[in-house]
């Protein structure tokens, strides 16, 4: 096994376990709270969440493939040319910007953090830290974080994963701007003003 084989599942289970299992944890001990908060709807808003869960299981897929089934990773049908080792390294330190900026964003959402729109409550508004810079500090992370694997490993499933995690935060992050100008109104209007919705 390469020093990649190696690192991608262990940073991305570590990934996963710190930012949301953990994180969770905390947050639930800390207030009650289950902050996740998608439901078995057919709404838009817990259709996303689905969406969210399949593609984590396409991400272990294709680090499954790649570091545990190398002889079946063709399946995945690997892009070659971008198979370049300057790629692999930037990727990396996209995993590891990723998991920092991420970790920051959600320590200073405290207890205001969820995966998904709790409707039934209203948390603070949080404009301090990365988010006096980006509205959706945790979105940007995680896209990261799916576009440094993809530099890693750069095949049509990790691709995929990338390209439908992009578009169905694109549509979370609209979803959670309209919510939070009904509840918050004018607080968030003038912080939406003020702070672009990426960087």
């Amino acid at each position: 096994m390469n020093f990649y084989q190696i690192f991608l599942p262990i940073a991305t289970l570590v990934y996963l376990l710190l930012v949301f299992v953990l994180r969770s944890v905390i947050l639930w001990k800390q207030t009650g709270v289950n902050p996740f908060v998608f439901g078995k709807t057919d709404k838009a808003h817990d259709y996303i969440g689905r969406v969210y869960k399949l593609m984590v299981l396409g991400t272990w897929i294709s680090i499954g493939c790649y570091s545990f089934l190398p002889d079946q990773y063709h399946f995945l049908m690997p892009v070659d040319y971008l198979e370049h080792e300057l790629l692999r390294l930037s990727g990396l330190i996209l995993l590891v910007v990723s998991f920092l900026w991420t970790s920051i964003a959600q320590y200073q959402m405290s207890k205001s953090w969820r995966i998904g729109i709790d409707y039934d409550e209203k948390t603070e508004l949080i404009n301090h830290g990365l988010f006096n810079y980006s509205r959706n500090p945790i979105f940007l992370g995680v896209l990261i974080s799916y576009l440094g694997t993809f530099l890693i490993i750069p095949n049509t499933l990790s691709f995929s994963v990338l390209f439908v995690t992009f578009i169905t935060i694109q549509t979370q992050v609209r979803l959670e701007e309209e919510y939070l100008e009904n509840v918050q109104g004018q607080d968030y209007l003038k912080y939406k003003a003020k702070v672009r919705r990426w960087l």
